[in-house]
């Protein structure tokens, strides 16, 4: 396994990794065995994602998570959690008013373990993004591709293909640095503006389906082993099909990331 730091990854540092050019390396966790075999990989920051509504639940979509399903998984990864920074989802309509995301908001980390929540949405849920932050809580934003809005969209699909659709998720970012939001993931957005975006603000951006000019890259765990059933998406690959283990796998794609090499032109909109 390799060795890796265990002093513990903070925004700070993020923000530090992002002016310094070096890659965030991302993946979503779930319970406290693959806490450990991540850490030791060097995975510098774990979202504790309401994907495991389908990877571990086996529902269609995330829309049934709850948030006490969330504290569950996350106090699993938070037990044992020395290094990597977790981020918890909100699930959806758990923050539908400042009100009652700044109380579930609440729980996901002091029950839940969690250093930060993630929602999705862009300048519509500022006002979200400001009460939290006004209450000690860091939000990741989420724009692009939105899996809690995936029956109004119509579907998985990329987000931001035209100018419009572009200039919109570009207000988006900025109007989530602005009220607060620390940290940014971008889902199934064209490389090129994913670039842009990056660029344009000044908190790190995660990317899944985003191209590599994002700061860092996130996969769901489950995917990135190759045992999600079903079609996988184009932004996917195994990882662990020429690693021979599951740990060898997880390290590969760190450095995979680190170097640039992941997410190549295949796996890119």
């Amino acid at each position: 396994m390799t060795d890796v730091s265990t002093q513990p990854v903070t925004l700070a540092s993020l923000q530090q990794m992002k002016a310094q050019g070096e890659k965030i390396a991302c993946l979503t966790c779930y319970d406290s065995s693959f806490t450990r075999v991540l850490e030791g990989a060097g995975v510098e920051v774990f979202i504790i994602g309401d994907s495991l509504g389908m990877v571990l639940k086996g529902y269609e979509s995330t829309v049934p998570v709850t948030v006490a399903d969330m504290i569950y998984h996350a106090a699993d990864v938070a037990r044992v959690g020395q290094s990597a920074l977790r981020v918890v989802d909100m699930p959806f309509m758990s923050y539908a008013s400042p009100d009652q995301a700044l109380g579930n908001a609440a729980r996901l980390m002091g029950e839940g373990g969690g250093h930060m929540v993630k929602l999705e949405g862009g300048a519509d849920k500022a006002a979200v993004v400001e009460r939290l932050v006004a209450h000690s809580i860091p939000v990741c934003g989420h724009i692009g591709l939105l899996p809690q809005s995936v029956h109004q969209l119509g579907g998985y699909k990329v987000q931001g293909r035209d100018e419009a659709g572009a200039r919109a998720l570009l207000e988006d970012a900025r109007a989530l640095e602005e009220a607060g939001a620390g940290l940014l993931v971008m889902e199934c957005v064209p490389a090129g503006l994913a670039t842009r975006i990056s660029a344009a603000v000044g908190i790190p951006t995660i990317g899944i389906g985003a191209g590599p000019g994002c700061d860092g890259q996130v996969l769901v765990l489950y995917d990135m082993l190759g045992i999600t059933p079903g079609r996988r998406p184009r932004f996917v690959r195994d990882f662990l099909r020429d690693s021979g283990s599951v740990a060898a796998a997880i390290e590969a794609y760190v450095a995979a990331v680190k170097d640039g090499s992941f997410p190549a032109a295949e796996h890119t909109y």
